[in-house]
């Protein structure tokens, strides 16, 4: 990519997006498009090859999709997997029938098998029955993969696919509805601190281990991979994140601790834990020269800095 290729970045308002927005102006990219969701709805075909035909973007971010955390995915599958098959099945093809150079689509770990040997390695893909409580996201995520992979193979184009593990920073959905556990968990500790309450009731057992990444390191690796890497180098796709996990139970005694909060942890083991562990094996990654560099505490204290910001 050249600083004045022109790159459409599809999600920009959301946690991975607005990050790779960031990302690409830091570096100097300077002929970045985007549309927000009234002006751009991706989910209507006809809208997304009349934006594609008149802006002709050379690459292409795909970062948008519809995303939620356990609660979210087991009351409305129906809407994750319709709306982010329809997303990124009319990115992908307009990107090809407009002749975009190259496009990134983003994944999600959700979609390895849910007892999958640890660390998961891309090769595990579609080896095994994946978590109930996301199967729907998880089908959508992997046929975005599966879809770059064949328009790649039929075509000749050169779309490459990589897997975040969980992310957090500025711009996550702090909503205790449909939010993942990271921002809950903040904003249940930060909420408790501010209203002195006693306790914070922490969803589960605590004991399922979960892998978390700064998500200005995850869009520092995409914009590194779009600049030095095609999709022949790199395979049908790349896990990006930090190579190690904490527990559930210990992450919610990291975020007290930065929050402030002094009462006590009490756990609600009625609801759901989920997989188990979901750690990456990042050995691909780290062969292509990258690795992240925001700590676990200091990226939650960033975080949690932000969201401060936003409440006052």
């Amino acid at each position: 990519m050249d600083k004045d290729s022109k790159i459409y970045v599809a999600g920009h308002r959301g946690l991975v997006g607005s990050a790779l927005k960031r990302k690409l102006e830091l570096k100097g990219y300077t002929n970045l498009i985007f549309r927000n969701h009234k002006e751009l709805d991706l989910i209507n075909q006809q809208a997304v090859n009349e934006f594609f035909k008149q802006e002709k973007p050379e690459y292409v971010f795909l970062a948008a999709a519809k995303v939620g955390g356990i609660l979210a995915n087991s009351t409305h599958p129906a809407d994750f997997i319709y709306e982010n098959l329809m997303i990124e099945s009319n990115i992908i093809h307009a990107a090809y029938k407009y002749g975009v150079k190259k496009l990134l689509f983003l994944g999600s770990s959700c979609i390895y098998p849910k007892l999958a040997p640890q660390p998961l390695k891309e090769e595990y893909l579609l080896t095994g029955p994946l978590e109930e409580t996301n199967e729907a996201y998880a089908v959508a995520k992997i046929a975005g993969i599966r879809l770059c992979k064949h328009y790649n193979q039929q075509y000749g184009t050169n779309f490459i696919s990589v897997m975040p593990t969980n992310l957090y920073g500025p711009n996550d959905n702090f909503d205790l509805e449909t939010s993942h556990v990271m921002p809950a968990l903040i904003r249940k500790f930060h909420g408790a601190r501010v209203n002195n309450e006693t306790e914070v009731v922490v969803w589960g057992t605590g004991k399922p281990l979960r892998e978390f990444m700064h998500v200005d390191d995850m869009a520092d690796a995409c914009v590194f991979l779009m600049e030095n890497f095609n999709a022949d180098e790199i395979g049908e796709f790349v896990n990006i994140g930090v190579g190690k996990d904490i527990t559930i139970g210990e992450l919610a005694e990291l975020i007290k601790e930065i929050v402030g909060f002094k009462g006590e942890i009490r756990r609600d083991l009625s609801k759901p834990d989920g997989t188990p562990q979901k750690l990456l094996d990042i050995t691909k990654l780290s062969s292509l020269g990258w690795k992240a560099k925001i700590s676990l505490k200091d990226g939650i204290e960033q975080t949690y800095e932000w969201y401060q910001s936003q409440i006052k």
